[in-house]
């Protein structure tokens, strides 16, 4: 029994073996072969009490100089773009009331129309319904079709014309006299 309880409990796996000293190391070599010596003192070089926190200062004023220069440039540029958008919405609104104008009473469409005219608008084949006459007016380029608040009208070539000068989009259907009609689709012939 001259094992230590120790001794005992590294047999029988419940301890764990004391560590090994570390090792110390050799003495890092530079490479001309002269040992590492201790790190020199640094010289502690403070500039002058003013010169740092003046051109801090300074850095500080340029830096909010040129943010606000941004903020101003954006403004501006806010500004402009914001007077386009309403210039061009006062035009729509003018040129949308000169449509109404034009149109006010000017349409030919008929309640008890019968006839539907097939058209192609905004990539879709839409209609209009028509009379017989009608519709012989509209293939020959005597009527054409205008869009007035997401309505088809029916109206007179020279109101299709107004209307082609005034809003071209607005302007659906009107046929060249004496021109084919062959890339329409039209039910009613």
């Amino acid at each position: 029994m001259t094992d230590s309880l120790r001794d005992q409990l590294l047999k029988l796996g419940f301890a764990t073996k004391k560590p090994e000293a570390a090792k110390p190391r050799p003495p890092m070599r530079r490479p001309d072969g002269a040992a590492r010596s201790a790190p020199k003192p640094r010289p502690q070089h403070r500039p002058a009490p003013g010169s740092q926190g003046a051109a801090r200062a300074q850095e500080e004023i340029d830096l909010a100089r040129a943010y606000a220069l941004r903020a101003q440039a954006e403004r501006h540029e806010a500004e402009q773009v914001r007077r386009e958008a309403e210039r061009k919405a006062a035009e729509k609104r003018e040129r949308k009331l000169r449509m109404a104008a034009l149109l006010d009473g000017q349409a030919l469409n008929q309640p008890d129309a019968e006839q539907p005219r097939h058209f192609e608008h905004g990539g879709k084949i839409k209609r209009v319904y028509c009379t017989e006459a009608q519709l012989t007016a509209i293939n020959d380029g005597e009527l054409g079709i205008v869009m007035q608040d997401g309505h088809f009208r029916i109206v007179a070539r020279g109101i299709a014309l107004q209307v082609r000068e005034l809003e071209p989009r607005c302007l659906v259907l009107l046929v060249e006299p004496g021109g084919s009609a062959s890339a329409e689709i039209d039910a009613g012939a």
